[in-house]
């Protein structure tokens, strides 16, 4: 083909992998046409795919993403963080999302991310916004500390008005953060704005439950390093005569979602005809707001990556959402794990934590074998000089205990690394930069 008679996306790809040589990404233009003309046809056929071979299911953009390999690995952790059907109240569809949903490019995904429907058939609202108390409680119970898993954060229901937690002010209506401890006794002690000493009871919350999710740290009992672990729950009350209410007031669309077991089909099939004919438009314009906020403040670049690959493919932007899927498929993108490591090390500084120190050395070893693998020159020997020295740092800190300085200090050289490296190669694309650019300003 003449360059004079190339069409505009071809035109686009050329300018696309010249980029991508230019970074030193192997951009292959035989495999990036696949999935070009894959995702093309991915849009004209029916939203939902299923994969016969592992059960699993999912929008067909999204299922272009994911590889099974680490299937075993995923459901057992959703035996953790998954809630149980009972049958005629609850019904259950557990997925992954996130980093995790999209594992056939994302060598070394973040967090395991977790996404759940639950649908509770109760004969009023009130009885619904029980049940699901009891059910969240039940999980804060069951999986509140073991050998290979500690309980971190639930979110459920939001502050009936201003109050101080701590040393910070929070807002009527922001979502109720419970720490492991407070889920557990089903009470919460904050301060009025006028001082006065107030006590959230967790069935009180649940009655306005609005975003509810749980957050664990968990021992992977083969690789031996650190994961956070997720569950986001997108909570329906199904009335007698069977009108379909979100209990946050919205139906989450399914644009993320890998489903990880057949048997939840008819549920999720059931929610998915009352998701409103505007959610894609919801989704993207809520995933421009998360990219705004990691490309200013304080800027998280491979965050931003990550939603804007999301966006580029489900807007037809598919030559931009190219460039990034190869991105995070390059081997300089085990970096990404570093924000894992650190948040882990967050987690595991609170007081009373089941995760052990050799635990989180374990999972320091493991990025530092995973770094000395995959990176070479300068790069590699900049990065594992920065982790033995946060491992020395971690190698002298209990467990409950706060970060000392010099660990913040080591983990802040790295958090800056990390950024470097994904702003290079996204301003390096001109269509991209722009797009950031324009997304900032909003």
């Amino acid at each position: 083909m003449s360059e004079k008679s190339k069409t505009a996306p071809d035109a686009e790809l050329d300018q696309i992998i010249a980029s991508a040589k230019r970074l030193g990404i192997e951009l292959d233009e035989a495999e990036a046409l696949q999935w070009l003309t894959a995702i093309a046809v991915a849009q004209q056929d029916e939203d939902i795919a299923m994969d016969i071979k592992s059960g699993v299911f999912g929008h067909k953009v999204t299922m272009l993403d994911f590889s099974d390999a680490e299937l075993a690995h995923f459901r057992k952790i959703g035996a953790l963080v998954g809630f149980e059907d009972q049958p005629g109240v609850v019904e259950t569809a557990l997925a992954l999302s996130g980093s995790a949903a999209q594992s056939k490019i994302q060598k070394y995904p973040g967090d395991a991310d977790y996404f759940e429907r639950v649908n509770i058939k109760a004969d009023s609202k009130e009885d619904a916004c029980c049940i699901l108390a009891k059910i969240m409680h039940a999980k804060v119970r069951d999986t509140l500390k073991g050998p290979t898993y500690q309980l971190i954060e639930v979110k459920l229901g939001s502050y009936p008005e201003d109050v101080i937690r701590g040393e910070r002010s929070l807002k009527k209506g922001s979502p109720i953060a419970w720490k492991a401890q407070e889920a557990l006794d089903g009470k919460q002690e904050v301060n009025t704005a006028d001082g006065k000493a107030l006590v959230i009871e967790w069935e009180d919350a649940a009655q306005d439950p609005g975003w509810c999710k749980l957050d664990w740290v968990v021992a992977h009992p083969v690789h031996k390093h650190l994961v956070n672990a997720s569950n986001m729950l997108d909570v329906t009350w199904e009335a007698p005569d069977g009108n379909i209410t979100p209990l946050d007031g919205y139906l989450d669309p399914y644009f993320q979602e890998v489903y990880l077991e057949a048997e939840s089909i008819p549920v999720f099939t059931k929610l998915a005809k009352h998701v409103s004919s505007d959610a894609l438009d919801d989704y993207v314009q809520a995933l421009e707001r998360e990219v705004k906020k990691y490309l200013t403040g304080q800027p998280n670049y491979g965050k931003a990556a990550k939603r804007m690959y999301n966006i580029f493919r489900l807007t037809g932007r598919y030559i931009e959402a190219a460039f990034v899927r190869e991105l995070f498929d390059e081997p300089a993108t085990v970096l990404y794990q570093v924000w894992s490591l650190i948040r882990t090390i967050d987690d595991c500084c609170q007081p009373g934590t089941s995760i052990t120190k050799e635990q989180m050395l374990n999972h320091a070893d493991d990025l530092i074998t995973m770094v000395v693998k995959e990176l070479e020159g300068e790069e590699e020997v900049e990065i594992v000089r920065l982790l033995l020295r946060l491992r020395d740092f971690l190698s002298r800190q209990e467990p409950g205990q706060e970060l000392s300085p010099q660990t913040e200090a080591a983990r802040a050289e790295l958090i800056n690394i990390v950024n470097n490296f994904f702003y290079e190669k996204l301003t390096a694309v001109p269509v991209i930069e722009q797009y950031m650019q324009e997304i900032a300003k909003v």
